[in-house]
């Protein structure tokens, strides 16, 4: 008896259950069917505003106008119209800096005073002295007189005997200016150079 009494009472469970899920599964296909009709069918319902709810909007409202505003300075911010005022300010701007003038092309270069200096005596200029003229490098060693003829003398210059007379160019560069007894004047005619050469006793 007993066993008979738990099955009757887990079919009456199961049937409980079923109920329920039927109700929840009519409920559910209710909303998905009906759920437009009777929220088109809903009225409005009106919505009262207290002065605590008004107090954010009129807030909201100042920041709107604040916003309305700084959009207007924008504008004419942009405004692509010529405001000679302001043009006239910026020429009336003057560079002040310590440094070089970026605007100018050409820098002009600061005079640097010079000081008097003392009175100085000028500098002495060193008096030229020409380098004395080379020696003439001939030796005189003797003469000969022809018969009804000009005298002529010997002239030696290392190795090389020359004959000349008065007047004569030895070696392409020594002329012979006078004879006398005992010495010749010779003439360097390169160097303008006169010099008179004794007679070489030998």
């Amino acid at each position: 008896m007993k066993v008979g009494a738990e099955n009757r009472t887990k079919v009456i469970l199961a049937i409980a259950l079923g109920v329920v899920l039927l109700i929840v599964i009519a409920t559910q296909m209710g909303g998905w069917f009906g759920g437009a009709s009777s929220s088109a069918a809903a009225p409005p319902v009106p919505r009262v505003t207290t002065a605590t709810e008004d107090l954010p909007a009129r807030r909201t409202g100042g920041r709107a106008r604040t916003a309305a505003t700084k959009k207007d300075t924008a504008a004419r911010s942009m405004d692509p119209s010529l405001r000679l005022d302001l043009l006239k300010a910026s020429e009336d701007t003057k560079y002040e800096g310590t440094g070089r003038n970026i605007f100018r092309v050409f820098v002009e270069i600061p005079k640097i005073r010079q000081q008097p200096a003392g009175p100085q005596a000028p500098p002495q200029q060193a008096a030229y002295v020409p380098p004395p003229p080379p020696p003439i490098n001939l030796t005189f060693y003797g003469f000969a007189t022809p018969t009804g003829g000009t005298k002529r003398i010997f002239l030696a210059q290392g190795e090389d005997v020359f004959i000349a007379k008065e007047g004569d160019i030895v070696d392409r560069r020594y002329k012979v200016v006078r004879i006398s007894q005992n010495a010749v004047e010779i003439l360097d005619v390169l160097s303008n150079n006169r010099q008179s050469i004794p007679l070489t006793q030998g």
